[in-house]
């Protein structure tokens, strides 16, 4: 009687295929988390919704290509460690200015004050003249500078001195420069027209250029509403149909690639 054996598979072999299935399944978990959390912040400002959504693959990818290093026989303990602790020594020394970064994020949204408005806050007053990422600078009436940490806005009452301030509303809209601009432009301006009985008729909505680099654009879209109480609804509104004419224009240039 013969004895069939089956030739074993090369170790080295094993762990390439071990490295590559890791590296697959990091790409489709990233790939349903991200379109998870695309639908879980459409109602929210998009701004945030996309760096969330960015810190949160970035982490996901990380942690599949530390496990897919590990499968190829590389000790990543010490790797680890030294990327554990430069992470918590970064954290404190850059504290302040990670705070202050990140509530300018919530500031551009919740904040109810922008460039030109009067504002008061811990017994400061003036004119807000620049908003940067770390402080909010305002001039007085005798014509001196005030600088104001971001995250103090989070903390302390702000009065917004400016008359009908509040009719104003500016949401944050970030999108991938792949996305034609005009085409954008003209469909959330239309959009907007869906909701013109809460908005000011005096005053049509307008869609600015703040900045922009090599990957993505950043937007403010500038409404005038006519009662204070319908903010909430016309901002959640308003972010949903922003965020479906981004999956809508994404979906449109994928087609067009895809058609010989």
């Amino acid at each position: 009687m013969v004895a069939f054996t089956f030739p074993t598979v090369p170790v080295v072999v094993t762990e390439a295929i071990s490295f590559v299935g890791i590296l697959l399944v990091t790409w489709l978990i990233a790939h349903f988390v991200g379109r998870f959390l695309g639908k879980f912040f459409k109602i929210g400002p998009p701004i945030i919704a996309v760096h969330v959504k960015r810190l949160t693959l970035a982490i996901i990818w990380l942690m599949g290509i530390l496990l897919a290093l590990a499968q190829i026989g590389l000790h990543l303990e010490v790797f680890l460690l030294l990327i554990g602790l430069a992470g918590v020594m970064l954290a404190i020394a850059s504290r302040e200015v990670l705070e202050n970064v990140a509530s300018k994020y919530f500031a551009d949204f919740y904040i109810p004050f922008k460039m030109g408005d009067s504002i008061s806050i811990r017994g400061f007053s003036g004119k807000v003249i620049e908003i940067n990422p770390i402080s909010t600078v305002l001039i007085t009436e005798d014509e001196n500078l005030i600088s104001i940490p971001n995250s103090i806005f989070l903390k302390e009452v702000v009065v917004n001195a400016t008359p009908k301030a509040w009719k104003e509303v500016a949401i944050p809209i970030l999108i991938d420069n792949n996305i034609p601009l005009p085409d954008f432009e003209s469909d959330v301006l239309r959009s907007c027209h869906k909701v013109k009985h809460l908005l000011d008729e005096r005053f049509p909505p307008i869609l600015t250029v703040k900045k922009r680099d090599a990957k993505t654009t950043e937007l403010t879209l500038t409404l005038m509403i006519k009662e204070p109480e319908t903010k909430d609804a016309i901002i959640s509104d308003i972010s949903a149909r922003v965020s479906e004419i981004q999956e809508r224009l994404k979906k449109n240039l994928v087609d067009q690639k895809v058609e010989p």
